[in-house]
C-alpha cells in the first residue's frame, strides 16, 4: 500500500501555497474565519472546537446556535422568500450562472478547506466543486422547462380551460451531512431557490465551515441577504428545531435518523426528501472487461474512503472470471496511494472521525473472527494521522458477520461468487436498502435488463456510481430504506414545489342547460365519454 508522509501543523507552517509546494499545509487566519462564522444565526455564546480529522489540530471555533437562532433564522428567511419569489425565473437563473462562475473561480480555496476539514483526497474534493457548478447551471438553463405554468387537458375541449402552476413550498429546512460538505450544503438547496424558496440550512458540526464557503458565494453572485440561513449545532436541538419550523425538510444521513426526521415531519404534515443508507452491490459479469472493472470497481468502492452514500460495499463476481477479477482487483487496490489528501496524487484519504475509524475497525474484525479473510488491506494507519484506515478487500463474508448487511461507510468491500445472473439479482436484492448499484458487462442491452431487475433508485452500467450522479438531468435517490424523494433532474426541483391546478369555464357551468333534465343530462355525458374514448382523447 502506498502512502503519504504526515504533514506539519497547520497552525504553525503558515498558509498554503501551491505555486511554492502545494503538499504545504493550511493556516486559516482568524478574519477569514470571522467572515464564514459572522453567517451562521448565533446569540448563544457557545462555540465548538472544529478539528481537523487529518491530524487533530484546531480549525475554528464554530458559534452554536440556540432554539430562538433557529426561530430568528427562520424568520429572516420568511421576509426574504416573500420578495424572492416574486422575482422572474430569468434573474434567479442569471445570479445561479454567477454562482456558477464564482465557484469554478475560487476553487482552489474550497478544495483547500474541503481538505483539512473533511480529510478527503484532493481529487474528491474537487469533484465537489465540479458538481455545484453542473448544478447551478442546470437548473438555470432549465428553470423555464421545470417551472413556467403548463397548459393540461381539461374535460370539455374548448370550454374548459387548465393551468399547472409550481408555487414555492416557502421555507426550505436542509439538514447536511459531513462526507460532501460543499455538495450536500449547496446542490439541494438551488433548486430550492431556483423554484422561489428560501432556505435554512443545518450542516453537519463536524464540516460547518466548507459549507459556511458556499453561503458567502451564495451572497456575493447576487442571492439576497437572509435568503440562506445557516444554523449551528447538535441534531438533537438544532437539528429537530428546524424540523419544527420548516415548510419541507431535504435530509442526507443514516437511515436511523432518516426514520426520526420523516416522523417529525409526518407530525406536522409537511413533506420531505430522505437519502438514506446503502449497503451498495455490485455485479461483475462473466463478460466484463477485466482491466476495466477492476479499476471502476477501485474508485466505486474506496471514493472519498468508501464515505460516500452510493459506494460499492459488496462485490458479486461471476465464477467464470472471479480469480483474475479479484487478482487484478486486489493489486489495483493496494497500488491506491493512502495518506493526508493535500496533493492530487493521493487517492484516500483519512475517515472523518474516531467514530467512522471505529466502526470500520469493528466491521473488518468481526469478520476476521469469525473466519473472513483479509485479501487487501484490514488494519489502520496511526502512522499517518489518527483516522486513517487501508482500503480493504475481505473475501468469505457470511450472514453473521456484521459487515455482511450493515453499512460500514468505510473503505472496506466483501467478495462474493456468483453461478448464475439470477443468483447475483437475488443477492443484490437482499437486505433493506436500495440505493445504488453497478454492473459491468460488454452487452449494454443486457446489462439494461438486469439493472430493471435490480431495487435501487440508481443504477450504473460499467461505471460506480458517476453516470447517474453526475447527471444532474437524472433523478438520483433510493427504494426501500435507502430513502424517498430524489434529488436533481425535474423531481429534485418539483419536491420544493406544490403542484396548484387553476380551472377556467368558458360558456356554461357543471349543470344541465336550462330545460334539459339531470337524467337527459347524464346520458349526454355517457355518450361523450363513449365518443372521447374512441378518439383516441385521455
Amino acid at each position: 500500500m502506498s502512502h503519504q508522509t504526515p504533514q506539519p501543523d497547520p497552525l504553525t507552517s503558515g498558509p498554503h501555497d501551491p505555486e511554492h509546494d502545494p503538499s504545504a499545509s493550511y493556516a486559516l487566519e482568524p478574519d477569514y474565519v470571522a467572515a464564514l462564522t459572522d453567517r451562521i444565526v448565533s446569540t448563544s455564546g457557545e462555540t465548538k472546537l472544529s478539528v481537523s480529522p487529518i491530524n487533530n489540530q484546531p480549525l475554528a471555533h464554530i458559534p452554536q446556535s440556540s432554539e430562538a437562532d433557529v426561530v430568528e433564522a427562520f424568520a429572516r428567511a420568511r421576509r426574504a422568500q416573500q420578495a424572492w419569489a416574486r422575482t422572474s425565473l430569468d434573474h434567479r437563473a442569471e445570479v445561479m450562472l454567477r454562482l456558477h462562475d464564482l465557484v469554478l473561480d475560487r476553487e482552489q480555496e474550497i478544495v483547500d478547506l474541503a481538505v483539512w476539514e473533511s480529510g478527503k483526497a484532493r481529487k474528491d474534493a474537487y469533484l465537489e466543486v465540479y458538481h455545484v457548478a453542473l448544478t447551478a447551471r442546470y437548473y438555470a438553463r432549465t428553470a423555464h422547462k421545470h417551472l413556467d405554468p403548463k397548459r393540461l387537458a381539461g374535460i370539455i375541449p374548448g370550454a374548459t380551460r387548465v393551468d399547472l402552476n409550481r408555487v414555492p413550498k416557502g421555507v426550505v429546512g436542509i439538514i447536511a451531512p459531513w462526507n460532501y460538505p460543499f455538495t450536500m450544503a449547496l446542490c439541494d438547496g438551488l433548486p430550492a431557490l431556483a423554484a422561489g424558496n428560501a432556505v435554512v440550512i443545518k450542516p453537519d458540526s463536524q464540516t460547518v465551515l466548507t459549507a459556511l464557503i458556499g453561503a458567502q458565494i451564495l451572497e456575493e453572485a447576487g442571492f439576497p441577504k437572509d435568503l440562506w440561513g445557516v444554523v449551528s449545532g447538535p441534531g438533537s436541538r438544532v437539528g429537530t428545531s428546524v424540523i419544527n419550523k420548516a415548510d419541507y425538510i431535504c435530509f442526507t444521513g443514516s437511515t436511523a435518523t432518516g426514520k426520526k426526521v420523516a416522523a417529525g415531519c409526518a407530525e406536522r404534515l409537511i413533506g420531505c426528501s430522505l437519502e438514506l443508507g446503502g449497503k451498495n452491490p455490485i455485479l461483475i459479469l462473466r463478460d466484463a472487461a477485466i482491466e476495466k472493472a477492476a479499476e471502476g470497481a477501485t474508485r466505486a468502492a474506496f471514493s472519498n474512503a468508501g464515505q460516500l452514500c452510493v459506494s460499492t460495499e459488496r462485490m458479486l463476481v461471476a465464477d467464470q472470471i472471479y480469480d483474475r477479477f479479484v487478482e487484478r482487483f486486489v493489486a489495483r487496490t493496494e497500488a491506491l496511494v493512502l495518506g493526508p489528501g493535500h496533493e492530487w496524487t493521493t487517492d484516500v484519504g483519512s475517515l472523518i472521525s474516531q467514530d467512522q475509524l471505529d466502526t470500520v475497525t469493528a466491521h473488518v474484525e468481526d469478520a476476521v473472527a469469525k473466519g473472513a479473510k483479509v485479501l487487501a488491506g484490514g488494519k489502520a494507519r496511526p502512522d499517518l494521522g489518527p483516522y486513517f484506515y487501508e482500503p480493504t478487500i475481505l473475501e468469505g463474508v457470511t450472514e453473521e458477520m456484521t459487515c455482511f448487511g450493515n453499512e460500514t461507510f468505510g473503505p472496506v468491500i466483501s467478495v462474493y461468487r456468483f453461478h448464475d445472473e439470477t443468483q447475483a439479482i437475488a443477492k443484490a436484492n437482499e437486505g433493506p436498502y436500495g440505493l445504488n448499484a453497478s454492473i459491468y458487462s460488454q452487452d449494454g442491452t443486457r446489462a439494461r435488463a438486469i439493472a430493471r431487475e435490480i431495487k435501487c433508485g440508481t443504477v450504473n452500467i460499467n461505471e460506480g456510481f458517476g453516470a447517474t450522479f453526475a447527471s444532474v438531468d437524472a433523478p438520483m435517490g433510493g427504494m426501500l430504506e435507502s430513502g424517498m424523494g430524489r434529488r436533481q433532474g425535474a423531481e429534485g426541483i418539483h419536491r420544493y414545489t406544490e403542484a396548484q391546478a387553476v380551472g377556467t369555464q368558458r360558456v356554461w357551468g357543471f349543470r344541465p342547460p336550462v330545460g334539459v333534465s339531470n337524467e337527459r343530462f347524464a346520458n349526454v355525458l355517457t355518450l361523450s365519454a363513449r365518443v372521447m374514448k374512441k378518439l383516441g382523447r385521455a
